[in-house]
């Protein structure tokens, strides 16, 4: 695919992930908190969990974005353990259920409204990454991931999976509030 291409894809997704999470901002209260059972997160927490590993790879990428010595390529390719990653927190139509880590898992944690404006302020620092990317290699770039310093993800593919995995929790949000 295109490097333009995708990264153009990507701030569109974030445009739109920003554009629902704005909708929140006018939620009650009793909506935001409401939660299916007891093991179940509700829409604050599955924004905070958002928010835990925004802290993580926003400033990863913007680091490595700023240390990368690459020019942007035409194209970009997925690498291997990258399109796996990335597809694997495609939001399905039937959520599969994965386990969280303890220290991203908000489940029973104090949570407050700021939670919303947390995650759109995270949003907001990803779209000026999306922009800053134009000027890096997609693929040579390389970006650790949270659950393990001995795996590294193209910067384009970083950004896939990153994406995918918010789309997957604002289905799960959506699903809470025709719940409610």
């Amino acid at each position: 695919m295109r490097s333009e291409k995708l990264i153009t894809q990507l701030i569109e997704q974030t445009k739109q992930i920003i554009a629902q999470a704005k909708i929140l901002k006018g939620c009650e209260l009793d909506v935001l908190t409401f939660r299916e059972n007891q093991k179940s997160w509700n829409i604050l927490e599955c924004l905070q969990h958002l928010n835990l590993y925004g802290d993580f790879y926003l400033p990863e990428i913007e680091s490595k974005i700023a240390k990368s010595i690459t020019t942007t390529e035409i194209e970009f390719k997925s690498g291997l353990l990258g399109n796996y990653f990335a597809k694997s927190m495609l939001p399905k139509e039937k959520l599969n259920k994965m386990k969280t880590f303890k220290n991203k898992n908000p489940l029973n944690n104090k949570i407050d409204r700021t939670v919303i404006d947390t995650f759109i302020n995270q949003q907001i620092k990803l779209l000026e990454l999306l922009n800053q990317s134009r000027t890096v290699s997609l693929s040579q770039t390389k970006i650790n991931i949270s659950i393990s310093s001995f795996i590294r993800l193209q910067l384009g593919d970083a950004f896939q999976f990153y994406l995918n995995h918010i789309m997957r929790h604002l289905q799960q949000i959506e699903k809470i509030k025709s719940s409610f």
